[in-house]
C-alpha cells in the first residue's frame, strides 16, 4: 500500500510539473532572465508551493518536539560555506539547463533529450561530490593544523 501511494504521489507531483510548464526549460529560462524576454507565469507556481507551506510551517511551529528527536543545542551559522557551495551549483546549473532534478525526471516520461543529458550529469554529479568533498576537506583540515602540536 505504501508503494501504491508514492507512486501516486509522484505521478501527480509530475502531472503538476507538466501542466504548470516546469518541464519547459524555455520557459524556466524565460522566468530567470529578468532583463530580457521575462515570463512571470511561474511566480504563480512558486505562489502555489509557498503558500501551503507557509501554513504547514505555522502548524508545525505550534507542537512541540517529539522527545526522540535529538535537539541540537549548539548555535549553527545561518550560512554554511556548503550551503552556499551547493547553492551556487544548482542555481547555475538550473539557469544553464532550465531543469532541476523533480522537471527532469517528469521530462523523461514524454522523451526529452534534454532531460536524459540532465539527469546523466547530475548522476555524475552526485557520484563525484563525495569524492570531491573528500580531496577539498582533507586541504582544508591539513591548513588548519599545520603548525600545530
Amino acid at each position: 500500500m505504501r508503494i501504491l501511494f508514492a507512486f501516486l504521489c509522484g505521478a501527480l507531483f509530475g502531472i503538476g510539473l507538466c501542466v504548470s510548464g516546469m518541464t519547459n526549460t524555455l520557459k524556466v529560462q524565460g522566468w530567470l532572465d529578468i532583463f530580457g524576454a521575462w515570463d512571470p507565469t511561474l511566480a504563480f507556481v512558486m505562489g502555489g508551493a509557498i503558500v501551503p507551506m507557509a501554513v504547514a510551517w505555522r502548524m508545525v511551529k505550534a507542537r512541540s518536539p517529539q522527545p526522540a528527536v535529538a535537539q541540537n543545542s549548539g548555535a549553527a551559522p545561518l550560512f554554511e560555506r556548503q550551503l552556499v557551495i551547493g547553492s551556487v551549483f544548482f542555481g547555475a546549473g538550473w539557469g544553464i539547463a532550465g531543469l532541476c532534478p523533480g522537471p527532469a525526471i517528469a521530462s523523461l516520461s514524454f522523451g526529452g533529450t534534454g532531460g536524459l543529458g540532465f539527469m546523466l550529469a547530475m548522476a555524475f554529479g552526485m557520484v563525484a561530490t563525495p569524492r570531491i568533498r573528500s580531496i577539498f576537506f582533507s586541504r582544508s583540515l591539513s591548513k588548519e593544523h599545520k603548525g600545530k602540536p
